[in-house]
Formats: structure tokens, sequence, C-alpha cells
């Protein structure tokens, strides 16, 4: 049966282990209205505004 040569160390097990190299960057696009990064489909926390229409009202 197949044995490993060497220990492997904590530090190494834990780096192969963790899932920090897995995750994406999140996406963002920029408002057509005020120009603030959003999330793409989502309406903007800055201005209220999607695809060009106002959805809520915000106060200036």
């Amino acid at each position: 049966m197949a044995v490993p040569k060497r220990k492997v160390s904590k530090a190494r097990r834990d780096k192969r282990r963790s899932a920090v190299w897995k995750l994406d960057t999140p996406a963002f696009s920029r408002c057509s209205h005020c120009g603030e990064l959003t999330a793409p489909h989502k309406v903007c926390k800055n201005c209220g505004y999607y695809k060009g229409v106002e959805v809520i009202k915000k106060e200036a």
C-alpha cells in the first residue's frame, strides 16, 4: 500500500484545505444614472435607479 514518504506539515495541509483561493471576485457594474459601483441586475443603493427608471424614491 502507498505510504507518504514525509509528514505533511499542518501549514501545508491547511493551505490545501482552505477555500480562500477558490473564491471569485464579486462582479460590479456602474450605475447608468449616477455612476456608482453596484451589483449587476440590482437597484442602485445610491440613487434608487435601475435601467434608467427610478424604482426607489431617494431624498436629495
